[in-house]
């Protein structure tokens, strides 16, 4: 009988491998968020349409030419003993001219990405909560956030560990200054 050498994994390491080896249903995503696997289910119509009305904004007035992807995989630091944050925002906004999505992977790093946009669904908790704390501590410069459920939009900036120092929250209706390298004002009056 021969003795296999077996590499013991941590947890955390055992929670990446179970994580990166699911096979989620057609239109579900599923992301690691601060050591916790969360599977969503295909989104709403009016969630699509917010995405559509903003992304049809920033690509027709951001004063920077931005290249756009919806649902794009993004690795992250994680917090504590997590293992790195895989984490999908709805919305993944960078400059035309850095061109990251071209040959990237399924779950690419997160330098050079400007904005990432989500629009509460099922788990609006994890919106407002925990994916703002990932994406401070990827230092993504902005955050825009559309809640539905309190009818309005915020943007958070200047991220440092694990939080964004500033934000911006407007009633739906009222529009909301995108600073640079957008520098224009988000109209939000067709989102009511």
């Amino acid at each position: 009988m021969t003795a296999v050498a077996h590499e013991s994994t941590t947890p955390a390491e055992g929670l990446l491998d179970i994580f990166l080896s699911l096979d989620t249903p057609e239109g579900f995503r599923a992301e690691l968020i601060e050591g916790e696997i969360v599977v969503t289910p295909p989104p709403d119509g009016d969630h699509e349409d917010y995405i559509g009305l903003i992304v049809n904004q920033v690509i027709r007035r951001s004063r920077t030419d931005m290249q756009f992807s919806g649902n794009k995989g993004l690795k992250l630091r994680s917090g504590g003993g997590c293992p790195k944050d895989h984490v999908i925002p709805d919305g993944t906004f960078a400059p035309m001219k850095l061109r990251l999505y071209r040959g990237a992977d399924s779950w690419m790093p997160c330098e050079g990405v400007a904005m990432v946009l989500e629009v509460t669904s099922t788990k609006p908790k994890a919106d407002r909560e925990a994916k703002r704390r990932c994406y401070a501590r990827g230092a993504i410069p902005l955050y825009l956030l559309i809640d539905r459920e309190a009818s309005s939009v915020t943007l958070f900036s200047d991220p440092e560990n694990d939080d964004y120092r500033e934000h911006c929250t407007r009633p739906l209706g009222k529009p909301l200054t995108l600073p640079e390298p957008f520098a224009f004002d988000l109209e939000t009056a067709d989102f009511l």
